[in-house]
């Protein structure tokens, strides 16, 4: 079978996971999504007795859930088969290469009946970032180069989860907006987050120094706020999907109802005129 390109360099977001545990790391995103998580599960009528955590920050996602068995977010993950009644994917399939993979290997390792949880960041993330070096760099350095990481869309996520066999998939993101005096503060931000460029396919010149400061004015002109700040963009993308098992609910087929809609609201039906169909000539 044909492997994936790969899209992170792998050592390289190790490295910068490490360097950001050392500093200190900034997990307003990792806090925002564990809450979101908590408050998913309160909502489910279930207690999960064998949890698992897929993560690249183990020491933060152990204390959310410290009876959780927590793995590394590798390309081949540590789960047994079958071994869990609930697995989070926990921010870092966005650093994946075969995100389709990452999800079949966590269905593989959930019991019938099962829940997958996974939070990643979407692809609004940092657009205005993205936006400001494309602009920048394509006025210093004739060319563009990649360095932001690609994600993935919310319209694709829930295809992604019926291709790993997932049942009852549900895809849904939560925006944040952060806001920096400047783009060195945004950079700094990210480093502490272990969110710096690990591309595979990233440049390893030295960048001229007139590229960030160019990009610099480009995101100031575009993306300040009123006292001057910088607007920063993060997309929380959260996938719910359960291991399919013969007693779930299943969905009806189309046309198969045996009440209209308006009879069940206790509102009259109006019904549209017919129309020509458009021709074209």
């Amino acid at each position: 079978m044909t492997r994936p390109p790969q899209l992170a360099d792998r050592a390289a977001l190790a490295r910068n996971r490490a360097r950001a545990r050392r500093a200190g790391p900034a997990l307003f995103l990792h806090e925002h999504a564990a809450g979101e998580i908590e408050e998913r599960l309160s909502e489910v009528n279930r207690e999960f007795t064998a949890p698992a955590i897929v993560t690249g920050f183990p020491d933060f996602w152990h204390r959310v859930v410290p009876d959780a068995r927590i793995v590394a977010d590798d390309e081949t993950l540590d789960l047994a088969e079958g071994a869990h009644d609930l697995v989070a994917h926990a921010m870092g399939m966005h650093w994946a290469a075969d995100p389709v993979g990452q999800l079949v290997q966590c269905r593989r390792a959930l019991r019938p009946d099962g829940l997958l949880l996974a939070v990643l960041l979407g692809g609004r993330t940092l657009h205005e970032l993205r936006a400001a070096l494309a602009a920048a760099e394509a006025r210093v350095c004739d060319g563009l180069s990649p360095r932001v990481a690609p994600m993935g869309e919310l319209r694709d996520m829930g295809g992604l989860l019926q291709r790993a066999g997932l049942a009852l998939p549900v895809a849904d993101s939560v925006p944040l907006t952060a806001s920096y005096a400047d783009l060195t503060a945004l950079m700094h931000d990210l480093r502490a987050m272990g969110e710096a460029n690990a591309l595979a396919a990233r440049p390893r010149a030295i960048p001229p120094r007139a590229l960030f400061a160019e990009a610099a004015r480009e995101y100031a002109a575009h993306h300040a706020g009123p006292e001057g700040r910088l607007r920063a963009t993060f997309e929380l993308v959260f996938l719910t999907g359960w291991a399919p098992a013969p007693d779930q609910p299943q969905p009806l087929r189309p046309g198969s109802a045996a009440t209209r809609l308006a009879e069940a609201l206790g509102t009259e039906e109006t019904r549209l005129p017919d129309k020509a169909p458009h021709r074209r000539d």
